[in-house]
C-alpha cells in the first residue's frame, strides 16, 4: 500500500481512482462495508482504491479539552486498511486551516485539483468541510459538476448480546468498551478490540501470588471498563513487528485498581499469560486482544481467596479461548 502524508505528494497518485474519505477509527463493520464496496467499484472501473484519513482526529483540535477516545492508533489503522485492500492511503494532518475550508473548497483543493477521483464512496452520515456543514446531498450535487460519481453505502446494523439492535459506529463501540462489553465490541469491529502499548514494571503482587503479569503502559487508546477478561496477547520488539506477528498467547486480563491491596492505587492494565516459561517482557511492545469479560473487579478478604479466584479465572479463560477463533488473522 502506498502511503501519502504530504499534500505536495498528492500529485504522485494516478488520477481516476475510487476514493473513500473518513476517520476510520476502529475500521469497524460499517467501514468494512464501505471499503468492500469501494474495492468492488475499483475493479469495475479498472482502477485502484484510495482512502483518505486525518491525523489527529479533527475533534482533538475542535475540542482539545475533550479529545476523542481512540480505537485504532494510526499504525494499527494503516495496517488494517492495507489488509482490506486499500492501494493508497492519504493521511492528512489535521490543521485549523483544513478545518476552516468550506465543503466546496475542500472538494476543489483535495479532490478536483489533485486526486481527481472517478468515484467517491461514502456512508450516508458522511460530513465534511467547515463545522461538518458538507453532507451527502451536497456531495451528490457537486459530484457531477466536479467530474466524479458518488456512491452511497448503507449503514451496518448489529444485534447485541442483550437483544438490542444498533447501527455500528465508532461511538457505539467506544461505549460498549467502556461498559466492558468486549464481545459485542468485537462483533461490531469484526475482530477483538486490540489495546497496544509498552510493558512496564508493576507492583509485583501478582507474581507473589503465583500469577505473574505483564503490565501495559496506558496510551491514548480507549481502555475497556474495569473487570477481568479473557483474551490473547502478542509480544514483539516494535509495534510494526507486533502487527505482523502471528503467534498469540491465551491470557487473563485485569483492569482495575487492585482493590484487595489498596484503595488509592492508579488503574492497572495487566495480562497473565496462560503458558509456561514466559520470558521477561519488560519494555517490549504488547497487544491485548479482548475476547470476553469474565467478571467484575472484586475486593477479596484475603490474598489466598484472590489467588483461588485467579485460578478459577484462568481455567474459565482457557475454556472460553479454546472455543473462540478470537479473530486470529483478522488484524
Amino acid at each position: 500500500m502506498k502511503l501519502i502524508n504530504k499534500i505536495q505528494d498528492l500529485s504522485q497518485l494516478q488520477k481516476g481512482s475510487v476514493l473513500t474519505i473518513g476517520n476510520f477509527d476502529g475500521v469497524h463493520l460499517g467501514h468494512r462495508q464501505i471499503l468492500k464496496t469501494a474495492k468492488s467499484k475499483a475493479l469495475e472501473y479498472n482502477t485502484y482504491l484510495t482512502a483518505m484519513t486525518f491525523e489527529p482526529h479533527p475533534v482533538a483540535l475542535l475540542h482539545p479539552q475533550k479529545p476523542p477516545r481512540v480505537l485504532t492508533p494510526l499504525e494499527l489503522k494503516t495496517h488494517l486498511l492495507a489488509l482490506l485492500g486499500v492501494d493508497a492511503l492519504i493521511v492528512l494532518k489535521t490543521t485549523p486551516e483544513l478545518l476552516s475550508l468550506t465543503p466546496e473548497d475542500f472538494i476543489d483543493r483535495f479532490l478536483v485539483d489533485t486526486i481527481k477521483p472517478a468515484v467517491l464512496v461514502e456512508g450516508p452520515d458522511f460530513n465534511f468541510g467547515y463545522k461538518r456543514t458538507g453532507n451527502i446531498a451536497q456531495l451528490r450535487r457537486l459530484g457531477p459538476q466536479k467530474g466524479f460519481d458518488v456512491y452511497i453505502v448503507k449503514q451496518k446494523n448489529l444485534t447485541l448480546s442483550t437483544g438490542g439492535a444498533v447501527t455500528v459506529s465508532s461511538t457505539i463501540i467506544r461505549n460498549l468498551l467502556e461498559a466492558g462489553s468486549v464481545a459485542d465490541a468485537a462483533a461490531a469491529l469484526a475482530r477483538p478490540y486490540r489495546l497496544i502499548g509498552k510493558v512496564i514494571p508493576g507492583y509485583g503482587k501478582a507474581k507473589q501470588l503465583g500469577f505473574p503479569t505483564a503490565n501495559l503502559q496506558p496510551t491514548g487508546q480507549i481502555i475497556p471498563g474495569q473487570g477481568v477478561y479473557a483474551g490473547f496477547v502478542t509480544i514483539a520488539e516494535a509495534t510494526r513487528k507486533l502487527l505482523d506477528a502471528k503467534e498469540k498467547a491465551p491470557a487473563v486480563f485485569s483492569i482495575g485498581t487492585a482493590p484487595t491491596f489498596s484503595h488509592d492505587r492508579p488503574q492497572l492494565i495487566e495480562a497473565h499469560l496462560l503458558k509456561e516459561n514466559v520470558p521477561d517482557l519488560l519494555a517490549k511492545q504488547m497487544a491485548m486482544d479482548f475476547v470476553k469479560k469474565l467478571r467484575d473487579q472484586i475486593k477479596f478478604d484475603s490474598e489466598k481467596k484472590l489467588a483461588q479466584q485467579i485460578e478459577k479465572d484462568s481455567t474459565k479463560a482457557k475454556l472460553v479461548l479454546s472455543n473462540s477463533n478470537a479473530g486470529i488473522g483478522k488484524h
